[in-house]
């Protein structure tokens, strides 16, 4: 089988790579998200960087498969910037590795392998795929669940997990990078990517106005019944249960509960005003099923971090599903993803409304 590599210039990618060697015909492929043009600065923890490309290469030599770098700039500007930029003048917090997974990797990167001739892709991350005795494709977590990466995978398709292997699943983090270490690879104990690739300093306010020539207004700090606290700086400069950098003084701690991108205001309470029971979200990918034709338990993730906590979910329509958990969650955030799990299952996810 021959199989096309998705190389980050990180240790996993580099492991995917000599795994993927071992049974099948390998070449190491690196995307070019960005260019000099970009005028963007990477630190350490950051990805992307030519410094990445110049590491996958060399793992590629020691590995004696080939190595290609392809510009998929126009599109990453195109579907995660834009979504990025958009998602945050809407009032919303979003996930731009989410959608590059979506849009980029799993679906351009895909489309090429395909169109040269290659039967499937594969990458570092940390997640397995099974085949089930029905036929289906599942997501699964993977095997070091200090690692696990199935949250950010949930919007694969089922044609895109038929040709997606994850060799790393099986592995925890410690054996890759000893494995690495022992094959001589110079990356063995890089860092891992943390960073949004495309802002690198974590500035991402200053990055929008750079990119769209905008400035945002001055508005109202308001409470919950209305009344005006004071001014802030511009509403996209918040995110849902922020509290340092709110630049107000109450005498009790305060944080952010909502946006209104309307009336350009943000709502300030307590903590215990950010704790909701109920989300809808929409944009779904169902993995598991074709659909959720009655309400049905799960464990619900809202974001990256947190533990997966229990849950009901309705599928309300085919793009929405609403979801009630037992517990209060706190700060449910507009545009991050929520995942849902049965077991070690992915059952899907969607984007919170």
């Amino acid at each position: 089988m021959k199989v096309l590599v998705a190389m980050s210039g990180g240790v996993d990618s580099a492991v995917c790579a000599y795994l993927i060697k071992q049974s099948h015909e390998a070449i190491g492929v690196t995307m070019r998200l960005h260019d000099e043009s970009d005028n963007l600065i990477y630190g350490e923890n950051s990805c992307c960087s030519a410094q990445d490309i110049s590491d996958a290469r060399a793992v590629c030599d020691i590995l004696n498969i080939p190595h290609e770098v392809h510009d998929f700039g126009a599109a990453f500007k195109d579907c995660v910037i834009s979504d990025f930029i958009n998602c945050y003048k809407s009032g919303a917090t979003p996930n731009p590795c989410i959608v590059c997974n979506r849009r980029i990797k799993f679906e351009r990167l895909l489309k090429m392998a395909v169109e040269r001739g290659y039967d499937a892709i594969a990458t570092g991350h940390y997640a397995r795929i099974e085949k089930s005795a029905e036929g289906r494709y599942l997501l699964k977590k993977a095997v070091d669940a200090s690692k696990d990466q199935s949250y950010v995978l949930y919007s694969l398709s089922q044609e895109q997990l038929s040709r997606t292997i994850f060799p790393l699943g099986e592995m925890t983090k410690t054996e890759a990078r000893d494995l690495a270490e022992g094959l001589g690879f110079t990356n063995a104990r890089k860092h891992d990517s943390q960073d949004i690739c495309f802002v690198p300093d974590g500035d991402y306010v200053s990055f929008i106005e750079r990119s769209t020539g905008e400035s945002f207004e001055k508005g109202d700090f308001i409470d919950i019944n209305g009344n005006i606290l004071g001014k802030h700086e511009g509403i996209i400069k918040y995110t849902i249960g922020q509290r340092k950098g709110l630049g107000i003084a109450l005498g009790e701690p305060a944080y952010v509960i909502e946006k209104n991108i309307q009336s350009n205001t943000v709502v300030l309470g307590k903590n215990s005003d950010l704790f909701k029971t109920e989300l809808t979200a929409s944009n779904i990918n169902l993995i598991s099923c074709e659909s959720i034709p009655s309400p049905v338990r799960v464990k619900a993730k809202i974001r990256y971090n947190q533990k997966e906590q229990p849950a009901t979910v309705e599928q309300l329509s085919h793009d929405r599903i609403r979801i009630v958990f037992d517990e209060p969650q706190r700060a449910i955030t507009k545009g991050q993803s929520v995942v849902l799990y049965d077991g070690d299952i992915v059952v899907g996810g969607g984007i919170i409304e």
